[in-house]
């Protein structure tokens, strides 16, 4: 019975440690959970999704109600980043500028993303992502956006977590810059995973149906980033994380787009 209760409370504290590191919403002020609970919170990475995708899809369905699409597309946008405080954009542009301008110098790489100038390659990027994103949006009606939103997040956060089990942390936890390794989840993590990502996008295709493609495709993405930042550092940051997740996702909207088009616009 006590090591059950044990259990149970150093689940709460893990999932709490997840929802006050991937936010800045104040859940902090309920709960603070010890340091050794941030080591897993990659492990509940996808439940996040289940607070940010739900407030987009309602943005999107709903706002243009009220005011033009293409400004209710920006809300949504607005309110993801507002949510985590830009934490994945960040990264994308930590990443960018890192492998843009460090050439193949593992340990240049590592400096550049640690610097938090902001260089041209990570303008550029951020750019073109918040650009091809929220085009991706503006090509479905409000409803099938909501859909492709609740289904893309969660998932793309699942597949992204599997980073930590492919390869070590880059940096230690001394020079990490927020102190903290992530530890590799065993296999009822792996099943927790599953089910924060899979639930969502396995009702989106019972009710409303995905090409398997859409979910194929930003695990070849995966893949290939896997491959390009191996061989470039030999490890993985968490600005990796981040950079990987939002490219991972942007894949699954556009292989939406591309095989559901022509649905989607009718």
């Amino acid at each position: 019975m006590l090591v059950s209760i044990e259990k149970d409370r150093k689940l709460y504290d893990r999932i709490w440690a997840a929802l006050i590191f991937f936010t800045r919403l104040p859940f902090w002020r309920i709960h603070q959970p010890p340091k050794e609970a941030y080591e897993t919170v990659v492990e509940f990475w996808p439940l996040v999704g289940w607070i940010t995708a739900p407030i987009m899809a309602v943005i999107l369905f709903f706002g243009p109600r009220f005011m033009p699409y293409d400004l209710a597309i920006i809300l949504a946008i607005l309110s993801r980043i507002a949510i985590t405080g830009a934490l994945h954009e960040d990264g994308l542009t930590d990443f960018i500028d890192g492998f843009g301008g460090g050439g193949n110098d593992r340990n240049r790489i590592l400096d550049i993303m640690k610097d938090s100038k902001i260089g041209t390659y990570g303008v550029l990027g951020i750019t073109i992502y918040l650009f091809t994103f929220y085009k991706c949006l503006s090509l479905c009606s409000p409803m099938n956006a909501a859909i492709m939103v609740i289904a893309a997040d969660p998932f793309c956060k699942m597949l992204t977590s599997q980073i930590i089990q492919m390869m070590p942390y880059a940096r230690t936890a001394e020079t990490a810059k927020n102190g903290v390794v992530y530890k590799k989840f065993n296999i009822r993590g792996g099943i927790l995973l599953m089910l924060q990502g899979g639930i969502p996008i396995s009702i989106i295709w019972y009710f409303f149906g995905l090409s398997y493609i859409c979910i194929t495709v930003p695990g070849i993405v995966l893949y290939f980033l896997y491959l390009f930042v191996w061989k470039r550092i030999h490890g993985y940051t968490g600005d990796c994380c981040g950079a990987i997740f939002l490219m991972t996702e942007l894949s699954f909207y556009i292989t939406f787009i591309i095989t559901h088009y022509n649905y989607f616009t009718n």
